[in-house]
């Protein structure tokens, strides 16, 4: 698997990671009685964490084929699909 690859998956699970940490600290907060509004606050910021982290895979897998299932699969081919993945789940 080339670098570019093995960078780009690096950095979604750590993407994914610091989305599971805000979740746990929502959590935290929560059984701790925080403010609704501070709470809503960090859901917010987590929610936009995993939306980044979407988005980044789905460019990955325009960029990487082989992470996007699509081996030997056309490039015109790839991006139709991936379009329609970006307008069924974006």
């Amino acid at each position: 698997m080339s670098d570019d690859v093995d960078s780009a998956k690096r950095a979604l699970v750590l993407r994914l990671k610091r989305a599971e940490g805000q979740l746990r600290g929502v959590q935290a907060m929560i059984e701790g009685g925080a403010d609704c509004e501070a709470i809503a606050t960090q859901l917010a910021a987590a929610r936009k964490a995993l939306d980044n982290a979407f988005f980044e895979l789905m460019a990955c897998a325009i960029e990487h084929p082989r992470l996007g299932g699509g081996k030997g699969e056309k490039t015109e081919a790839r991006a139709r699909r991936v379009a329609r993945a970006l307008a069924r789940l974006g």
